[in-house]
């Protein structure tokens, strides 16, 4: 499975990346005498509801979804990392702080606190990464504070201390690369809930607004003609099964490449 989800990965990060030169028709251009048009050989997944390409607006939506994940999965990995690790090196009342701010945040249904969020600040891409980024440093923290709590008593962190080491070369040279492995498969799993996120919150119209296209706004596009032109849902929802379903298997894959119990 690990190597079906890299290949999926590979696959639709390269085609993202080379979208403006791979898109067949221009994403914006309009043939609305031939809407609703199925699958041809020149349109080969159709028409949307406006005559617009439904290959190319699937391309430049990978493009959006994949940039969110990026940078959700990096800023929460980032923050959670430096947070955890304060958090497990330090303990006492520093830990029981930060403990209690995750404990606040993790009784709110993640994908509910989202669409608050996003809906006090209001609709767009940035305001979505910011959303779910809030959400999603908590697990990253939890994760290196269990490793750090850990790894702080390894015997070469212990000698290293009494050698005189300071805080941030124990953690930064010591500590911190036993916690890498895990925090990478939660990176990749981590990937596969933001790009889902990110569709859910376009599907209900908070997320990229048009005519910059989404895979979530275009599955709530196509609603409306499930019976007559069901190809408007069907495509871009079979994308994004297929990539969250790479990501998941890639996750899973290096989880198990990693456990030393195997």
């Amino acid at each position: 499975m690990m190597r079906l989800g890299l290949v999926i990965v590979v696959v639709v990060v390269g085609a993202a990346l080379f979208a403006p030169w791979l898109l067949p028709w221009d994403p914006s251009l309009q043939d609305l005498p031939n809407r609703l048009q199925g699958p041809t050989s020149q349109h080969w997944f159709g028409l949307d509801e406006l005559g617009r390409d439904i290959l190319a607006r699937v391309l430049l939506g990978a493009r959006v979804s994949l940039a969110v994940g990026v940078i959700v999965v990096g800023v929460s990995a980032l923050v959670g990392m430096i947070v955890g690790a304060v958090s497990g090196y330090y303990g006492g009342y520093i830990d029981q702080i930060i403990g209690r701010v995750m404990d606040v945040l993790m009784a709110f249904p993640g994908m509910l606190l989202a669409i608050a969020l996003v809906a006090v600040l209001g609709p767009s891409l940035t305001n979505v990464v910011l959303a779910l980024a809030v959400i999603g440093w908590v697990g990253y923290a939890r994760l290196v504070r269990g490793q750090v709590l850990r790894a702080r008593e390894f015997e070469y962190v212990v000698a290293a201390r009494a050698l005189g080491a300071g805080t941030v070369r124990l953690l930064v040279r010591h500590v911190m690369p036993t916690a890498l492995p895990p925090v990478l498969v939660q990176a990749t799993l981590g990937m596969a809930g933001a790009i889902l996120s990110e569709a859910a919150l376009s599907f209900l119209g908070l997320g990229v607004q048009p005519p910059t296209p989404s895979w979530g706004a275009m599955i709530n596009g196509g609603r409306v003609h499930l019976l007559d032109a069901p190809h408007l849902t069907i495509v871009p929802g079979l994308f994004l099964a297929v990539v969250v379903l790479g990501f998941n298997f890639l996750g899973d894959g290096i989880r198990d490449a990693i456990d030393p119990k195997k």
